[in-house]
């Protein structure tokens, strides 16, 4: 795609014709909308059938059905030609079709809407689901993962590594002044500089062709965001880019968590979206933490476990294999593989790095299959901000107030006078939860800055009639844990 006035000229046409996401979510309501996302289009159709040029956009592009091509010329004035010269559409005497997914894109700010320019969503209506090397993947739950885990604070610059169609790049750009984005597919290089110009921030995204870190060598940037083609295979047969990195098994992510720290500006984060083997025999702690740089913290959840059966019949379902001639062959193939390897399961998650330069680096390693708040980006900045609480020191003269967030359940049997549990609860980012005895209890409810640690725990020993110097040793290592969990923050 060159660099023409078209993303300019169709941006315009676009907002003319309200092609935004709660646009197009109202016009198709919640039944089309949500059939969409399951690709099936017949809803949407029905929806779809008054001519406007937001319907003609959303038929065009997003239900991907020929429309006539007075109706595109209407919802595309003086664009249809051009769009036609560039690949987005193919023209014929009467009818215009999509050949590149146009698709609006919500975001937290409603005065800054985005499109993204992708490859047609395959499998539409049960049709053929296959795609080619060089496909350019668009708006995925992948790519919306990463983007609700990445951090929003202001930085100079970030690097999104495989950028792909360039969404997150898109994001990185409404916070960062300088956005670096790299691939080695050229389409998909073609696709983020095009997105990029069809939503104003050409200025500030440097697209760049190679592998991994090759194109920027010897460069450091304040946030990296990565969603790797991290798909664990034996990395033989045909390769599909936007998923596959040539690379066996989890070496890619391993390659990308020791490499990063090299291009992380002081005080930088990595951020990876990521799968990871689990071998028999071993934590799959045990298997991330050697790859984590000595000058950096690390968050890294588990969000998700899949045994090896589930997890090749989900990629070969989205390389559109399923029910194909070779299909069997290919599933005992990567069963056979993983077996060989001694994999028992792959676990799916996040990793989060952070260049601090501690002498003794944060280091919390969670499984956490249960829900969140999303965005969680908060929640990671919100760790990082508690470990640098535990780093400065917490203890009896800390002042400490609870998490607003925080709320305290008592659960008893029927009839009982005094609860058999206690458990404090965050209603927020992790949404973590633990049980509390009494004390803890107390001791949380208490802290609002006014009184130390010390002087809380001092006095909850007198009310309960404990030993003062016994409770310290006993509760000042919990109060330590509930600042690293997000329960309790300096004041």
């Amino acid at each position: 795609m060159p660099d023409t006035d078209l993303p300019s000229r169709l941006r315009s046409a676009l907002l003319a014709a309200d092609f935004t996401y709660d646009a197009v979510a109202e016009l198709l309501g919640p039944r089309a909308h949500a059939a969409l996302g399951r690709n099936e289009t017949t809803p949407g159709l029905r929806r779809t059938a008054g001519g406007s040029p937001l319907e003609t956009l959303v038929r065009l592009f997003l239900l991907q059905t020929p429309v006539p091509l007075a109706a595109a010329e209407s919802a595309l004035p003086g664009l249809v030609d051009r769009l036609a010269v560039e690949g987005l559409v193919e023209q014929s005497v009467s009818e215009v079709a999509a050949r590149l997914d146009v698709r609006p894109y919500a975001t937290d700010d409603p005065a800054r809407p985005l499109w993204v320019v992708s490859d047609l969503t395959p499998g539409l209506d049960g049709g053929p689901a296959r795609v080619g090397a060089q496909h350019v993947l668009g708006i995925s739950p992948a790519s919306t993962s990463l983007a609700q885990l990445t951090l929003r604070d202001r930085v100079g610059s970030a690097l999104d590594l495989g950028t792909g169609c360039g969404v997150q790049a898109l994001h990185l750009a409404g916070h960062t002044d300088r956005v670096v984005a790299t691939d080695v597919n050229p389409r998909a290089l073609r696709m983020t500089a095009f997105n990029a110009a069809l939503n104003g921030v050409a200025d500030r995204v440097d697209v760049r062709d190679g592998s991994f870190f090759e194109p920027v060598h010897g460069e450091q940037f304040d946030l990296i965001v990565t969603n790797p083609p991290f798909v664990i295979s034996p990395a033989t047969g045909e390769r599909l880019v936007y998923r596959d990195s040539g690379l066996p098994g989890d070496r890619v992510v391993e390659d990308i968590v020791r490499a990063a720290p090299g291009h992380l500006a002081p005080g930088g984060w990595c951020q990876v979206l990521a799968n990871w083997v689990i071998t028999q025999g071993r934590p799959w702690e045990e298997r991330l933490l050697p790859w984590v740089a000595a000058d950096c913290d690390a968050f890294v959840v588990q969000r998700e476990v899949l045994d090896p059966a589930a997890y090749v019949e989900l990629w070969l379902k989205d390389s559109g294999h399923h029910g194909g001639p070779d299909y069997a062959a290919r599933y005992d193939t990567w069963l056979s593989w993983f077996d060989e390897q001694g994999i028992e399961a792959i676990g799916f998650g996040w990793i989060n790095l952070r260049r601090s330069g501690a002498a003794e680096p944060a280091r919390e390693l969670l499984e956490w299959p249960y829900d969140v708040e999303q965005p969680i980006a908060p929640a990671i900045g919100a760790w990082a901000d508690a470990a640098d609480a535990l780093a400065d020191g917490v203890g009896p003269e800390s002042r400490l107030v609870v998490r607003a967030d925080v709320q305290q359940e008592s659960l008893s049997a029927p009839g009982a006078e005094d609860p058999t549990t206690l458990v404090l609860r965050q209603q927020r980012g992790l949404r973590r939860a633990r049980t509390a005895d009494t004390l803890t209890a107390g001791l949380v409810g208490a802290c609002d800055g006014e009184l130390s640690v010390g002087q809380i725990l001092d006095a909850l020993a007198q009310l309960l009639e404990r030993d003062a110097a016994e409770t310290r040793t006993t509760y000042l290592p919990l109060v330590r844990e509930l600042v690293a969990e997000g329960f309790l923050e300096p004041a």
